[in-house]
């Protein structure tokens, strides 16, 4: 059998990065069972309701959505159960000191597999208060004007397409 190489993305949190300012991430592998896994393979899953919590010196994630595996017997899984992740226990100690502050907390952001094996990038978040959600909307905005100016400057064409010439 070959072994599989690179990054498959399974399941991306949009939404997180949108409602959270991300200060730190780390990666970390998942214990899942082998329904999970076929499931995985078939590429569905949903971050949307994900956290992860520190509980007796591990790491946990709840709310994470993988659903039962088609083909699976009554060794199913149960789609939103609490899975443990890999981490380091010096990363373990890190990620429980940052977390400490009040209003930080820890989100899954993507759950992808690399080289064959199953892994979940976490960040260390602060939520995003309304006005700060507009800022960061209104700089994104300037930053793609800017960036559209430069390549029409590059290119040597005006705003209606046609050369200056």
């Amino acid at each position: 059998m070959v072994k599989e190489t690179g990054q498959k993305l399974i399941a991306q949190n949009k939404k997180a990065r949108h409602d959270y300012t991300i200060l730190d991430t780390y990666e970390c592998g998942i214990v899942l069972t082998g329904t999970e896994v076929k499931s995985l393979r078939a590429g569905r899953a949903s971050l949307i309701d994900g956290f992860v919590m520190v509980e007796n010196g591990e790491l946990w994630m709840h709310g994470v959505h993988i659903p039962e595996y088609t083909e699976g017997t009554w060794t199913n899984h149960t789609p939103r159960r609490k899975r443990k992740l890999l981490v380091h226990r010096e990363e373990i100690r890190k990620i429980a000191a940052k977390t400490k502050d009040s209003g930080v907390t820890l989100v899954p952001l993507q759950l992808y597999f690399k080289d064959g094996r199953a892994k979940v990038e976490i960040a260390i978040a602060k939520g995003k208060k309304a006005h700060d959600k507009r800022d960061t909307l209104l700089e994104q905005q300037a930053t793609r004007e800017i960036e559209r100016e430069m390549s029409h400057r590059v290119s040597g064409k005006n705003r209606s397409g046609r050369d200056d010439w």
